[in-house]
């Protein structure tokens, strides 16, 4: 006979009682019987089983009366340069940084044609975060490995996503090329592998760094130890990604194809050259995180991408002043490096992100009540996703409507472009990044506060990717 049917018979009999010694809290016979009652199991109910037994929920919750009026049209919008793709990786941060400094170059130097490579600097963005996990070891080696810090950093040797700082420390460092001189490779494409091993050499690493420390090493030895193992990091990303170069040979042309001239540049002069924005001082970080008061500053902790470089440091401020810097902004013909939860309400068919494209509660009969600021508490939504902003479109009140950005996923609805209604701007919207000259003097006056210093594993750590 089997077990089961055994063990049920003999409850149904009352010969045992597995239930007896449940704990207070525990589900017993009494609170089954109420928790089943939920499930009236009518005609209605076993419908919806089926259909969702045999079809996927967001199909079946699909708000089909949305789908009605839908308009794409934008009072205000800075031309796209071209759809880019980061294919099967999290570097969307990177994407979206080159992406706006593409725009402006082409439009400054009047190109016709320019991708900047990703993978050049992405490159540079790997080798500096392992510098970044192996001196954090180091700083952190006084203290035991339970320590929150110590582990929060062996969980986290290396990713491949980022943030704003990613895209101003690293340009600022190790300049840019365009895209044919050091292009995608499978690894820059598809980073899992990669980053995976490079990972698990990296927390081995970091283990010998602690020991070399506790057994009595000295400074020098420690740190002449850090930079073999970054040589083997190095090492791994070139056969990887291929070595950067130190200097390239570019023709400029123009529309007609002509060529204009051809030079030979650094990476850095390239930069200086057709860009020169100051990445580090001339933008202003802002967030809008309602878990937190508002008009204050904050850091957190690791969150950057170099050792030498800045953590994200931001203002925090309502969305309604996030807005209007936007908007300023998309007026002057300049997009910004935006970032939010693109996962939540996402209907790819049309590229549109709407609050009401999905009736989940009429499906399930069941409410979705919490707003922004439950969210992030109960880590239902973060930042997971950076784009470029670069479109509005305004009522005759001039309040915006939608928004559209510039997203690096390849072709598909829109161009390649998302919309977003102004509802969904405000529910799932986190980061953006705006040039000064947008930035009130109110807004600026901020950034003289000393930071409010965040933990590493503070939930608006949250990667782009």
């Amino acid at each position: 006979m089997n077990g089961k049917v055994l063990i049920m018979m003999l409850l149904a009999a009352g010969g045992i009682n597995l239930w007896a010694s449940a704990p207070k809290g525990a589900i017993t016979p009494e609170m089954m019987s109420e928790i089943r009652s939920a499930y009236e199991g009518s005609s209605a109910d076993k419908a919806i089983h089926n259909a969702i037994a045999n079809n996927g929920i967001d199909e079946l919750a699909v708000n089909a009366a949305n789908k009605n009026g839908f308009d794409t049209n934008f009072s205000h919008r800075v031309k796209s340069k071209g759809i880019t793709n980061q294919r099967s990786s999290g570097r969307c941060w990177l994407f979206t940084g080159l992406n706006v400094l593409r725009a402006q170059m082409m439009s400054q130097h009047n190109l016709p044609k320019l991708e900047l490579s990703q993978n050049y600097n992405f490159f540079w963005d790997q080798l500096e975060k392992a510098n970044l996990f192996l001196q954090g070891v180091i700083d952190t080696s006084d203290r035991p490995t339970d320590d929150k810090t110590v582990d929060w950093l062996f969980a986290n040797p290396l990713s491949d996503g980022g943030q704003y700082t990613g895209i101003s420390e690293n340009i600022m460092k190790y300049g840019v090329v365009p895209v044919e001189v050091m292009v995608d490779t499978y690894s820059a494409a598809n980073t899992s592998k990669m980053r995976n091993l490079i990972s698990l050499r990296l927390k081995e690493d970091g283990l010998e760094l602690r020991d070399m420390i506790a057994g009595g090493a000295k400074k020098g030895d420690v740190e002449k130890r850090k930079v073999a193992m970054l040589g083997e990091v190095y090492r791994m990303l070139v056969l990887n990604l291929g070595e950067p170069p130190a200097e390239f040979t570019w023709t400029r042309k123009d529309e007609s194809g002509k060529i204009i001239d051809t030079r030979t540049y650094t990476p850095q002069s390239f930069y200086a050259e057709y860009a020169g924005n100051d990445l580090k001082n001339d933008y202003v970080m802002l967030m809008n995180d309602p878990t937190r008061e508002y008009c204050k500053v904050y850091e957190i902790d690791y969150d950057r991408h170099n050792y030498d470089g800045k953590n994200w440091t931001y203002v925090n401020l309502p969305i309604e002043e996030i807005k209007e810097m936007a908007i300023a902004s998309i007026k002057d013909s300049t997009m910004m490096y935006f970032s939010c939860d693109v996962g939540k309400f996402i209907d790819r068919e049309r590229g549109l992100l709407d609050v009401d494209n999905f009736d989940y509660e009429s499906l399930f009969g069941v409410k979705f009540g919490m707003d922004k600021r439950q969210r992030i508490l109960t880590h239902s939504s973060a930042s997971s996703h950076a784009m470029t902003l670069m479109a509005v479109d305004l009522d005759e009140n001039g309040k915006p409507r939608k928004w559209m950005v510039e997203n690096s996923w390849g072709p598909g609805a829109n161009d390649g472009h998302l919309i977003m209604t102004d509802d969904w701007f405000n529910e799932y919207m986190f980061r953006l990044v705006v040039n000064k000259k947008y930035v009130p003097e109110n807004v600026l006056a901020l950034l003289k506060q000393k930071p409010i210093m965040l933990p590493a594993w503070d939930p608006m750590f949250s990667e782009e990717q």
